[in-house]
């Protein structure tokens, strides 16, 4: 498949996304979120890819927010539909992928970029990164799942105040916050990303997938989690993958397991 807003890279069970606009900070427009779709759909599909890490080209920024250009002249109903296209191709499509998603935040995560940030499974920050929701300065809301992740991730009262206050917060500020796991210095932040790879791939990748599924039931109005934890837990014992990994322990030696 031809990428032209975005560069991917393979490499023993890693694939390596990154958002491919340098002229625009990696804004993403439409075609940048249908692209970017269409790639890691596809790589979900692929047995032999085990960990995605999403990360923006350049220095200066993973995204810089939503292409204000594209939606600045839209009609109430066209802002809707951008949001709802947008949260069900990508953003809640990355949230529940089977395969492991790592946000590498290599700069300015801001709108949209924080947005996809957070739909990715979990955030390791550059320590140049900059984080902000600051939609509310522009007359709007976070439209692509921000008002409900960030609380989620961070608490009530702190999401409150960033949407509010439309400000940005540093990598250690989203490190004492709970939004990143770890800060880096940028010139570590992939090979890092790349270690934590490395530690997941040496587990079950069926297991991950139903750990997913279960973790993200727990934020679905009218869904209860424990249920979906029991039935996945269950779902495990019927699988290759747990065969082997109990038979590895009990024979003391290191388990070899399918893809997923």
């Amino acid at each position: 498949m031809a990428l032209k807003n975005s560069l991917l890279e393979l490499e023993k069970g890693i694939a390596t996304l990154f958002i491919n606009r340098p002229e625009k900070l990696n804004a993403l427009n439409k075609e940048t979120i249908q692209e970017l779709h269409d790639t890691l759909k596809l790589i979900d599909e692929n047995p032999e890819i085990q960990v995605i890490v999403i990360t923006g080209s350049g220095e200066k920024a993973f995204v810089a927010g939503a292409d204000i250009a594209e939606f600045a002249h839209f009609s109430e109903t066209e802002g809707a539909q951008l949001a709802t296209k947008g949260q069900q191709i990508l953003f809640d499509f990355i949230e529940s992928m089977k395969t492991p998603v790592i946000a590498a935040i290599n700069g300015f995560a801001l709108g949209g970029g924080l947005e996809l940030a957070m739909a990715c499974h979990f955030r390791i920050a550059s320590d140049n990164a900059k984080m902000g929701l600051p939609e509310t300065s522009l007359g709007v809301i976070p439209g692509y799942g921000g008002t409900q992740r960030l609380p989620q991730l961070i608490g009530k009262g702190r999401a409150m105040e960033m949407i509010m206050t439309a400000g940005m917060i540093t990598a250690d500020d989203a490190f004492r916050a709970g939004l990143v796991n770890h800060v880096v210095p940028q010139s570590d932040l992939l090979n890092f990303c790349n270690g934590i790879a490395q530690r997941i791939m040496r587990n079950s990748p069926v297991a991950i997938s139903k750990a997913i599924e279960a973790v993200n039931a727990n934020f679905v109005s009218g869904v209860n989690g424990f249920d979906v934890e029991i039935n996945a837990f269950g779902a495990c014992f019927a699988t290759e993958d747990f065969k082997e990994g109990t038979t590895a322990f009990l024979e003391k030696r290191k388990p070899e397991f399918e893809g997923k």
